[in-house]
């Protein structure tokens, strides 16, 4: 919507307690507010946020009904990371664990054998007792049946206008923490693992500085480490605004000195303050925040011309937005 992006003001996030990736995330947010007002610890809000898009078949990206891989098959990517220890577990490769978040963050609260993969992260979930059921929907087997299987995997791009899941929360005690879901590249090679379950690259917390956490291309963004980066910018004085724009421009100017041709990338971050920032390669990447008044709404972040803008959307651009 042409109209609502020249007429749009860059908006300054402050006094949030939590930002996500997508409109896909708004439903979960929506549900995630009401705990954080009942001073629940953090973790119990992100699982919600990240589960009900996990639950949601009709969000091709995430959970069940996310995108098969080049067999035909639902293999899905998730984290978690606890900003006040830095406790960080994840699992990849996995099929059929229903909800991957739940299995990432009991395995953050290990100092070891925290990341797991493909069928020793299965046997963990299954000696824990987490649910199993088929990931595979009939609506992405139809997707799945339906696409040309011969194209060049060098040249696969993430999700058009969704991808992952990710969730940045802060509770009343001031403790961060963020989680990350996503079922990848649609027709990637099996086995292949993005920078969601990879700490610094999908997600960063420090519940001392903040938050951030990526969205988009794991190859490109494992490249610059986006998400470490951006928290170590916070730390070093930046807003959390300037710390994902400059972040991401020097990754992509570095990229360019290298000749490398980037995917799209998208990144929010929070600061321990409660200031939020967002910023994108794409000319609209919707995202949410929910205030300190539990209050959530959709924000967008436009790049235009190498310039990020931040508006809400009026109707007339949510009509014409054909994303998640």
């Amino acid at each position: 919507n042409t109209r609502a992006r020249r007429n749009c003001a860059f908006l300054p996030l402050i006094n949030c307690c939590m930002i996500s990736t997508w409109k896909m995330s708004l439903l979960g947010m929506k549900r995630a507010a009401p705990l954080l007002k009942r001073n629940v610890p953090v973790h119990e809000a992100i699982l919600m946020a990240v589960k009900t898009v996990e639950d949601d078949p009709a969000i091709s990206s995430v959970g069940y009904g996310g995108l098969p891989n080049l067999n035909g098959e639902v293999e899905l990517d998730a984290a978690y990371m606890n900003g006040d220890t830095l406790g960080f577990g994840g699992v990849m490769s996995v099929k059929n664990i229903k909800n991957p978040i739940e299995v990432a963050f009991d395995l953050s609260h290990y100092q070891r054998n925290c990341l797991l993969s493909d069928i020793g992260a299965t046997r963990y979930a299954q000696s824990k007792g987490f649910a199993f059921q088929n990931m595979l929907s009939p609506e992405s087997k139809k997707r799945y049946d339906q696409t040309d299987k011969m194209r060049d995997s060098e040249m696969l791009e993430a999700y058009k206008e969704h991808d992952t899941v990710c969730v940045i929360g802060m509770d009343h005690r001031r403790s961060m923490a963020c989680g990350v879901s996503t079922s990848g590249l649609f027709l990637k090679m099996p086995g292949r693992v993005g920078d969601s379950p990879i700490i610094g690259s999908g997600l960063y917390a420090d519940s001392e500085v903040g938050c951030a956490a990526a969205t988009g291309v794991g190859e490109d963004i494992m490249k610059g480490c986006l998400s470490f980066s951006i928290v170590e910018k916070m730390r070093n004085g930046m807003d959390p605004q300037t710390a994902c724009e400059t972040a991401l421009q020097q990754h992509l100017q570095r990229f360019l000195r290298c000749n490398h041709s980037c995917g799209s990338i998208s990144v929010i971050a929070m600061d321990c303050y409660g200031n939020a920032g967002a910023a994108t390669t794409l000319s609209a990447f919707p995202f949410v925040v929910t205030d300190q008044n539990f209050s959530t709404q959709l924000y967008v972040a436009s790049n235009i011309g190498g310039k990020i803008s931040i508006f809400q959307p009026d109707q007339g651009w949510l009509n014409s937005y054909r994303g998640d």
